[in-house]
């Protein structure tokens, strides 16, 4: 069997957080953003990661490269755990591990023109490359992504946001990593430039041989592209399977939920019927619910879920449920009436 290119157990992340007008020596309230994760990745694999706002998705992709303190391991291919390492070590893995953010504009340097914005990484890990040599690679990289290297003296401003995102895309191949991690590269674009720059990264994957982190709200782009699918809520994994069986047999309530909203292309498809409602509003991630932190919006809620945590179990398909399995027409019937009182 092929190692796994990236290996993460038991990653948290905390965030001490203080209110407006506490007191020095008030207890800052700590702020659980990614609680007890767990997932492999293998070497030209996709991970994609869905959930709601605020369930720690980004926070996530952010803690694997260093940009926010963490706990627990992210044991790279070489054995070496990323985690707690200094900026000096993680230097080392910036060639290994890229970063394309959600905003393409506002992750640009508007003083820098595109030459510069995708050379700055190659000069940076290289900094013995020769100046023709280094934009020579700029131009190839920029080629690659469907950019015409006769823009190279541009400025960002002067590009729209899918040409933004083909800019961003540039810089983080420009230096051959073996991973890049996609924070919502897609949700800020039109839904035909979506779709424009979903197959380009599709097609770059298969070129370099990439493996991918695909963050994003919208489940029809998830399933486009990954090859298995970890779903997050309030910091923790829910449900995470190869993409086929997701999509086809999700088995806990909040995939269902999920994956019951999308929305489908068929004028005589009712789409208020098949909707599985979610009851009540989503929890404080500063006081989450015990046991099951899913408890308070699931249908099928028992004292159990309030007592015990439930654990992933599985092989490929690894649930956090302890009553997983497709939703009775009574439970949904239910979750409505709960939904409209």
């Amino acid at each position: 069997m092929t190692r796994p290119l990236l290996n993460v157990r038991d990653l948290r992340v905390t965030f001490h957080l203080r209110r407006e007008g506490d007191w020095p020596w008030t207890p800052p309230r700590n702020l659980h953003a990614v609680s007890g994760v767990d997932f492999s990745l293998n070497p030209g694999e996709t991970l994609g990661i869905v959930g709601e706002s605020g369930c720690g998705k980004s926070t996530l992709a952010r803690a694997l490269i260093g940009l926010v303190p963490a706990e627990g391991q992210a044991e790279w291919i070489d054995g070496k755990d990323l985690i707690g390492l200094s900026p000096g070590k993680m230097m080392k893995y910036r060639n290994d591990i890229q970063m394309i953010f959600q905003d393409p504009l506002a992750s640009l340097n508007p003083r820098m023109t595109v030459g510069q914005i995708i050379a700055e990484p190659l000069i940076t890990h290289n900094p013995r490359l020769k100046r023709p040599e280094v934009k020579e690679r700029v131009k190839a990289i920029m080629e690659k992504v469907g950019l015409l290297p006769n823009q190279i003296n541009r400025y960002p401003h002067e590009f729209s946001g899918g040409q933004c995102q083909r800019i961003g895309i540039a810089r983080a191949l420009i230096v051959e990593p073996k991973l890049i991690i996609c924070d919502e590269p897609v949700s800020a674009l039109d839904v035909s430039i979506q779709a424009q720059v979903i197959n380009l990264l599709i097609r770059l994957q298969k070129e370099f041989g990439l493996a991918l982190i695909f963050i994003a709200h919208d489940l029809s782009v998830v399933k486009h592209i990954s090859d298995r699918v970890m779903v997050l809520y309030l910091g923790k994994v829910m449900e995470t399977a190869t993409t086929a069986e997701l999509y086809s047999a999700p088995l806990h309530p909040y995939t269902q939920a999920l994956l019951s909203a999308v929305p489908v292309p068929d004028p005589t498809h009712d789409m208020a019927a098949s909707i599985v409602p979610l009851a009540g509003d989503l929890p404080s991630p500063f006081a989450p619910p015990s046991g099951c932190v899913f408890r308070t919006r699931c249908p099928r809620a028992t004292g159990k879920c309030a007592a015990e945590t439930p654990v992933p179990s599985g092989d490929s398909h690894q649930i956090a449920c302890h009553f997983p399995g497709p939703l009775t027409e009574e439970e949904i019937a239910a979750a409505r009436r709960i939904e409209a009182a």
